[in-house]
């Protein structure tokens, strides 16, 4: 954006640049990119539900190591002129192993979303966190829907479960009120997620986006504290 703009910046894609200064930049039009960690988010929903999602003016590429773990998993994932179809048909995943680490590795901003999928696959997995060492808080609130998981330090042991139930539970950062939602999606009767304002600093209009999918879920007001 910066170089439309007339900035004089050397060394894109490399590990150092060298930005030389100018007197004054001018106007552009720039698309932002597409958040890759929205887009991975409904990826792994799909891989909950079942069903066929369609993913519109997304890609693929900025999530190749969840795309690889899915696919390896079953799941069917393609893309084509920025729509990416996901499709998980009637079966049970197997258990998952994934490590995060800094991009292009698995994101840590899908490791909760990614155990909310485990605790329902059909096998033992271990999700080990190398970035972020208080990221396992949402563990407790799975567990209260009925998850098998055991942590060992940096790593977690999810042994996948028949089936999820609905309890109040709490979202605890960002990527956790949105695993907690998944979970929510899956589980046997209710599930009410609080404090959603974690939820709604990195989704836009979750409510309507998985109601517009089939999801049965609602926006209790004066719950969020």
């Amino acid at each position: 954006m910066l170089i439309s703009m007339g900035a004089k910046i050397e060394g894109l894609n490399t590990r150092t640049l060298t930005i030389h200064g100018v007197e004054k930049l001018s106007g552009t039009t720039y698309a932002c990119m597409h958040d890759r960690i929205e887009t991975g988010t409904w990826l792994i929903a799909a891989a909950m539900t079942g069903g066929t999602l369609r993913l519109v003016g997304t890609t693929t590429a900025t999530n190749a190591a969840l795309v690889k773990v899915l696919r390896d998993a079953g799941m069917y994932i393609e893309e084509n002129n920025n729509i990416v179809t996901v499709r998980r048909d009637d079966f049970r995943l197997p258990g998952i192993d994934i490590m995060t680490e800094p991009y292009p590795g698995f994101p840590t901003d899908l490791q909760a979303q990614m155990m909310a999928l485990a605790c329902i696959s059909g096998g033992a997995g271990m999700i080990t966190e190398t970035i972020w060492e208080n990221r396992f808080m949402h563990v407790p609130e799975l567990c209260r829907m009925g998850a098998n998981i055991t942590v060992h330090g940096s790593s977690a042991i999810v042994r996948g479960v028949a089936k999820l139930t609905g309890a109040e539970v709490m979202a605890t950062d960002l990527r956790a009120s949105v695993a907690l939602v998944l979970a929510g999606l899956v589980a046997e009767g209710d599930t009410t997620v609080n404090r959603i304002y974690h939820l709604d600093r990195g989704y836009e209009n979750i409510v309507d986006k998985l109601s517009g999918v089939g999801a049965r879920l609602e926006r209790i007001k004066g719950r969020d504290d």
